[in-house]
């Protein structure tokens, strides 16, 4: 597996990952801006010519935001998602952020164990905040609000 930062060529199988593996997956119109996009950084992990996974890094004033982080259902539990928040700290510590925040489905455990065991931490909640990730269910859920310190001192 290698991690290559991806562009716009790289449309078509950045959207074929979202569309597999989000129930709420983002439009083609919104990938393809944060392909464009010159604040964000979205990376790619690659198994030959097989697009594994990606995540989309905002850079802000004094911190770096994970806004999305998409594996194909068939690569996941292999270190995909794993691999691609550890690039993202390293570009997160190369930009000088001092946090690296993100949010997550309060129901995705296996995203959260995965952000606890990299040494993420709770800041808060959002209840209500996402769509019901069964349309059935008819409840909205909660947010779960995350961070990782990154530079000396930034423990709050």
């Amino acid at each position: 597996m290698h991690l290559e930062r991806l562009g716009a060529t790289h449309l078509e199988a950045v959207a074929e990952v979202e569309r597999l593996g989000q129930t709420h997956p983002w439009t083609r119109d919104t990938l393809a801006r944060a392909l464009d996009d010159a604040m964000l950084e979205v990376w790619g992990a690659w198994r030959a010519q097989t697009l594994l996974g990606f995540a989309v890094l905002a850079r802000l004033p004094f911190e770096v935001e994970l806004q999305a982080l998409t594996v194909r259902p068939e690569a996941r539990r292999q270190g995909v998602g794993h691999d691609l928040l550890r690039h993202l700290v390293t570009r997160a510590e190369a930009l000088a952020a001092e946090r690296l925040l993100l949010e997550v489905r309060e129901g995705n455990a296996p995203a959260l164990a995965l952000y606890r065991q990299l040494g993420f931490r709770e800041d808060g909640r959002r209840p209500g905040y996402y769509p019901p990730a069964d349309a059935s269910a008819g409840k909205r859920e909660t947010a779960v609000l995350m961070s990782y310190p990154l530079a000396e001192g930034a423990s709050t």
